[in-house]
């Protein structure tokens, strides 16, 4: 069985448990655990696409994943729009966002851009607490109108599906973009963008591009939030620690693969629901930073890169 069939075999196979899992189990909390794991998953392979596969640092990735939250908002309070329909809207949102953002200040490099994207995620949290449609300062409530499929007791088990499906799907492009010819090219600007520029490569094109698709999954990430909550302040869609987390796991995981934000977004998601249970949601900062560490001191490519380093010490020994 050749790779591409296993993995959409396995992908199929993960989110026919995610759909099923409500015939077989009801606890509420188990699903509000995997909903946050799942957009963690989601974030960072979003995050990875411009960070890990380009080396742009986006500061600015809660920013994305509002304006996918307040379209589906605004969707909502317009029309009534169901899920599909909001999920949808967000997404093209957010990518357009991208595609503007990166046109605008893809000529920057480095820390400039860094700063950039920064500076993004203020204005839109002083325009979207400034806009009353969507509640300003307040927040805004919002119902999920559509109905619930049989089986399913709860609207969170149906966003944990939905969302499910949207991680899969994010994994799948990310793995995708990095197996394609715009993947090499990210690639080569990853590693020297001058000399890649000087080959011939479209630099500015495949950054807008990546850009792009990096913002509309963020924002698909973001376009369940509201009906997750039922009530979103903008400190809640604008959050550093969402922020902080979708940069923290690919560093954990691994920045140059797909797999890479999958295996961090694991193992961190589920350690920091873990803590949130046992200890306090105030020490997850900490559990962050002390992995972060961790990783950066012991493996500097990510679990991923230490695992590669290992088997090929033991390929060179045998």
């Amino acid at each position: 069985m050749n790779s591409s069939r296993f993995f959409y075999l396995a992908a199929t196979g993960m989110f026919l448990l995610a759909a099923l899992a409500p015939f077989v189990y009801s606890g509420e909390y188990f699903y509000f655990a995997a909903y946050s794991v799942l957009q963690l998953i989601l974030m960072a392979t979003a995050w990875n696409l411009l960070g890990g596969f380009t080396g742009y640092v986006n500061f600015g990735a809660s920013a994305f994943f509002a304006t996918g939250t307040y379209t589906s908002i605004v969707m909502v309070k317009l029309m009534a729009a169901p899920l599909l329909a909001c999920m949808l809207a967000a997404a093209a949102a957010a990518a357009l966002l991208g595609a503007m953002v990166g046109y605008l200040t893809l000529r920057l490099r480095g820390v400039y851009f860094s700063i950039a994207t920064l500076a993004l995620s203020v204005v839109l949290f002083t325009l979207v607490i400034n806009w009353e449609f969507v509640g300003g300062a307040r927040g805004a409530y919002v119902i999920m109108v559509d109905a619930l499929p049989p089986g399913y007791a709860t609207p969170i088990q149906l966003l944990c599906a939905v969302l499910a499906l949207q991680a899969l799907a994010g994994v799948a492009l990310a793995r995708a973009v990095q197996r394609s010819p715009l993947g090499s090219g990210l690639a080569a600007i990853r590693d020297d963008e001058v000399a890649s520029e000087a080959l011939g490569v479209p630099t500015l094109k495949m950054k807008i591009i990546v850009t792009s698709l990096s913002g509309g999954l963020m924002g698909l990430a973001g376009s369940t939030f509201p009906h997750f909550l039922n009530y979103v302040e903008p400190t809640a869609a604008f959050s550093l620690t969402l922020s902080i987390n979708s940069i923290a796991v690919p560093l954990i995981g691994g920045m140059h693969s797909w797999l890479g934000p999958v295996v961090g977004g694991l193992l961190l998601g589920s350690l920091l629901q873990y803590t949130t249970v046992a200890l306090s949601p105030d020490w997850n900062l900490i559990i962050v930073g002390a992995a972060l560490l961790v990783c950066v001191t012991v493996a500097p490519q990510g679990i991923l890169g230490a695992v590669e380093v290992l088997l090929r010490r033991k390929r060179n020994r045998s």
